[in-house]
């Protein structure tokens, strides 16, 4: 896997090139702002870049908006995003701007070599990986009125285990449960969604986007 890395943390910087080497991936180039990052991505078109959000010169929000603009520009290049923050609007942009290869973990994943690998696979790959913890964040709401109160609590569990980019497989093993159980589970959240009958689009995708919100 060729991948470009983004961190302005020196540190954390050449822990993740080290890493990654060892895994047998191929660190083409590394960046320390979103200008270069940008640059990088054109020039040596990775399979995934993998960036944090706050980096030079206003240590903002520079590398996810070099991320977006990824995005946009060559939609091929999957994007994984690293951040201590969940910065609500844009992790919502990232994912209803296109629906495969991208990814958002919080840093602390990081120590999770296997997790952080795992997710930097799906991505790389055109899949999807959601921290839970940004999930929940982005799933917070207040509103009785909403379509996501219908839902059981298994039904909350599968959609939020959707929105991390996991497969009906996947949900049934981290639910320990059989792939017919959560096709049924998947089937009544369309239903109680409203997306029963819905055409020309992904349902799966349109639950997604619901459930996260803007």
């Amino acid at each position: 896997m060729r991948v470009v890395l983004a961190e302005d943390s020196t540190l954390l910087r050449e822990g993740l090139v080290r890493l990654l080497a060892e895994e047998g991936h191929d660190v083409v180039a590394s960046a320390g702002d979103g200008d270069a990052l940008l640059n990088a991505a054109g020039a040596h078109r990775p399979d995934v870049v993998v960036t944090d959000v706050r980096m030079p010169p206003t240590h903002t929000d520079e590398g996810l908006r070099a991320a977006l603009e990824i995005r946009r520009r060559w939609p091929e290049i999957g994007v994984l995003v690293l951040s201590q923050y969940v910065e609500k609007r844009y992790a919502t942009e990232l994912i209803t701007g296109d629906t495969g290869g991208v990814g958002y973990l919080l840093k602390d994943r990081v120590v999770q070599v296997g997790e952080f690998l795992d997710a930097l696979e799906r991505v790389a790959t055109g899949g999807a990986a959601f921290d839970p913890e940004v999930v929940r964040r982005l799933l917070a709401r207040t509103s009785h009125a909403d379509p996501l109160s219908r839902l059981t609590t298994r039904e909350n569990e599968v959609l939020g285990l959707m929105a991390q980019g996991h497969t009906n497989a996947g949900i049934a093993g981290q639910l320990y449960v059989s792939q017919s159980a959560v096709e049924k589970h998947v089937n009544a959240i369309f239903d109680k969604l409203d997306l029963g009958h819905t055409t020309g689009f992904s349902r799966r995708v349109l639950a997604v986007l619901r459930y996260l919100g803007s």
